[in-house]
């Protein structure tokens, strides 16, 4: 990919030195602030605005100290290290220049705006990272797996991404790549000097195609498993009024989420914990008891959670023990039979439980996972519930993970993990290898072989950005946070 990068499509432009806040601002949170500038003027800009008082020599990869000053009317904006990292040893190859400001919203962002004043461009969501990979010091990949690290939602899918930081995605795609490029090479060679050659090993190269293929097939295992680490899983604890939905929430996410009393219909509306179970991040929505009601916002409620049940990956469906399955359990269950569905039997220690357990067996035949809970609690005021006792979470934590694990690779074995582009570039790559093959085996000319082969290659390329459009670009960085 050529360093020079300019469109009427594109949001980025090389050239202009680029300013943006480097991290998250909080009001009246966070010690540090950060204003990050990259491109030719960056140093100079600096030198403008922070004055570094006594003999502090200006070089690479030193951290002066000093304040940041208005040039024009020498007001100081704020007391600050400046970091220089001057090309090509930088995040973007190019001059780069750090402000470590006082941390909230206000020195930060006055910071910004003197360095735009000074000449700087507002850098757009992802240009640094742009920049580095259109300077090569990271490949599309690499680039993407920084996005996916920034946004990581558990420590398992920020040591996936870092796996892709560190080129263990790259590295196999540039082989099968190669293996592409080599054959490819190989043919259009016989085409041109037929005579001079000598003749294909065909079987040397349906075995090449085949480890390809393999590896190909491989990697793209990965994509559903990937995805779930991305964006994790919605859970949906469903039920009737009075079954334990909130004190479920309560004992598995260990606090006080939501509240709890005898009366029914106490929860109104869905009330969300995020979680994180065997690596994957989960949202769990604890749901409004579904029945039938005259109470208008009670109303609004259930709806809520019958929709949030329509929405979710998995529905928690709880019973209470001491209750029973009853009919409105049978109109809940016509409601979400069709989802991914985990029963939850709830105050097991209470009589009853072996009935509603054996009921549930009959009316599904096994399909479904039933999880035995104990929640206990004590209601000392409507928002105060402790959870004394939480049998059984973890259990419900494991038939979680074998309905997602169902015919996948377990999220433990993940060295790395595509993401949907990269997963529709492969599926391009395979189908283009598998038409070699056929080709191969109806004896068809070399030239038919070459339209395939490039036409892996170039998929391929597309997920190294080593050939990509210019909205391709667009479309990846865009979705990168202002100043990564």
């Amino acid at each position: 990919m050529s360093s020079e990068f300019k469109s009427s499509e594109s949001n980025f432009v090389q050239g202009f030195t680029i300013a943006a806040i480097a991290t998250a601002i909080v009001p009246e949170q966070g010690s540090v602030g950060i204003v990050r500038l990259s491109g030719a003027e960056a140093f100079a800009i600096a030198q403008v605005i922070f004055k570094a008082p006594g003999q502090q020599q200006w070089e690479s990869h030193r951290i002066l100290y000093g304040y940041i000053t208005n040039p024009k009317t020498n007001e100081r904006i704020d007391e600050a290290l400046l970091m220089i990292m001057l090309a090509p040893r930088s995040y973007t190859k190019e001059d780069v220049v750090e402000f470590h400001c006082h941390g909230g919203m206000i020195a930060v962002q006055r910071v910004l705006q003197l360095c735009i004043a000074s000449g700087a461009k507002l850098a757009q969501p992802g240009e640094f990272t742009l920049r580095a990979f259109l300077n090569g010091r990271l490949d599309l990949t690499q680039a993407e797996s920084i996005s996916d690290l920034v946004g990581a939602k558990s420590p398992q899918a920020a040591a996936t991404a870092l796996a892709g930081i560190q080129g263990k995605l790259a590295q196999p795609i540039r082989e099968v790549r190669s293996v592409c490029l080599d054959i490819l090479a190989e043919v259009e060679a016989r085409i041109d000097f037929e005579d001079d050659l000598p003749a294909l090993q065909l079987q040397s190269i349906r075995t090449s195609l085949i480890h390809a293929i393999a590896q190909v097939t491989g990697i793209l295992n990965t994509a559903d498993r990937g995805e779930l680490l991305r964006t994790g899983l919605k859970v949906a604890i469903v039920g009737r009024p009075n079954v334990g939905k909130s004190s479920l929430l309560n004992a598995w996410s260990r606090c006080d989420r939501a509240i709890v009393t005898d009366l029914p219909g106490t929860t109104r509306d869905v009330v969300e914990s995020q979680l994180v179970v065997g690596g994957i991040p989960i949202q769990v929505l604890d749901t409004a008891g579904i029945r039938e009601t005259d109470d208008r916002v009670e109303s609004i409620g259930v709806e809520r959670s019958r929709k949030a049940a329509l929405e979710a990956d998995l529905v928690l469906f709880t019973i209470a023990a001491d209750q029973g399955w009853t009919a409105e359990e049978n109109l809940i269950y016509d409601q979400i039979k069709a989802r991914s569905l985990i029963f939850v039997i709830n105050k097991v220690d209470l009589p009853g439980a072996e009935m509603v357990i054996e009921q549930v067996h009959n009316l599904t035949q096994g399909r479904a996972s039933i999880v035995q809970t104990m929640v206990q609690t004590t209601t000392q005021t409507a928002t105060q519930t402790t959870a004394e006792q939480t049998v059984g979470i973890e259990d419900l934590e494991l038939a979680i993970l074998r309905t997602v694990n169902q015919g996948t690779t377990h999220l433990g074995n993940l060295d790395f993990a595509i993401n949907q582009r990269q997963s529709s570039a492969l599926m391009n790559a395979k189908t283009a290898l598998e038409q070699v093959q056929v080709t191969i085996d109806n004896q068809l000319p070399l030239d038919f072989w070459t339209i395939d082969l490039r036409g892996a290659a170039q998929a391929l390329g597309e997920i190294l950005g080593e050939d990509v459009t210019e909205s391709v670009l667009d479309r990846i960085f865009s979705r990168f946070c202002i100043g990564k």
